[in-house]
Parts: C-alpha cells; sequence; structure tokens
C-alpha cells in the first residue's frame, strides 16, 4: 500500500497503462471514459498509478496534473504480486514487462490488500485504464 490519504471522498485509484509516446488527449480521454464508466468523478480520485517504467510518460503525468492527484508508480514485480485479482490477465502484456497487467494491477498496488476492482481494464488505441477503491471499511 502507497501512503496515498484516502478519505470518504477521495477513496479511488486510477490505473493507467500505455505504449511510449501516447498522446497526452487519447489518455485524458480514456481516463474520462473510465471514470464514468465506472460511475465516479475525479474529485473522487485520490492518485493515477501506473508501471515504473511509464514514470516519465507524459500522457500520464498529463493524466494526474489534470486531475491534481499523485502519480505512483510501482516496478514489474510488485505489479506481478496482484495478477489473482485481475479481471483481464494477459499473456501479451506479461511477455513486454514482466507482469500480467498494469492499469488494473498499478491501482490495486496503491491501496492494497483492502482494494477492490471497481472497473477492469478499458482501452484506447493507446492506452489501457481501470478503476480500483479501497473497501468501505477503510474509508
Amino acid at each position: 500500500m502507497s501512503d496515498i490519504p484516502f478519505d470518504t471522498a477521495r477513496r479511488h485509484v486510477l490505473g493507467l497503462g500505455c505504449e511510449r509516446g501516447t498522446a497526452p488527449a487519447e489518455m485524458l480521454a480514456l481516463a474520462i471514459a473510465a471514470l464514468e464508466a465506472a460511475g465516479i468523478g475525479g474529485a473522487e480520485l485520490a492518485a493515477i498509478a501506473s508501471i515504473d517504467s511509464r514514470r516519465h510518460e507524459p500522457a500520464i503525468l498529463a493524466v494526474a496534473e489534470h486531475f491534481a492527484v499523485p502519480a505512483l508508480f510501482f516496478d514489474a514485480p510488485r505489479l506481478e504480486e496482484e495478477t489473482q485479482r485481475l479481471k483481464n490477465p494477459s499473456e501479451i502484456v506479461f511477455a513486454r514487462v514482466g507482469c500480467h497487467g498494469v492499469a488494473e494491477s498499478a491501482a490495486l498496488a496503491a491501496i492494497g490488500r483492502d482494494a477492490e476492482l471497481l472497473l477492469g481494464k478499458i482501452k484506447s488505441a493507446h492506452a489501457t485504464a481501470a478503476v480500483a477503491r479501497i473497501g468501505l471499511q477503510k474509508a
């Protein structure tokens, strides 16, 4: 679990994955679509999360800036620990980055064992997004 503060309003994490060089506009549109599909607003986000190899990716940083939340990054072995909880594990993603999912895994990893996946991975042409939330008992 990360050190991000959760409260009754901000109890969600948006997990993001993308190809290098993904346009910030594409990523932001996908992020907004993910929040809409999850039935939450940007004010309910506590953080954005992704894989550490995307730490400097402009598209991910733009989303964090847009929602004014921290961006958290996890290495592939940490993300792989979340595989059993993924809705959409991928052998293709594992072959490329060393874990079976980025968006779902990162969202879950940011919260920790009390996380639940609210929205499984959705895709755009070059990116993925998923939403996790901390369980009500911890909010």
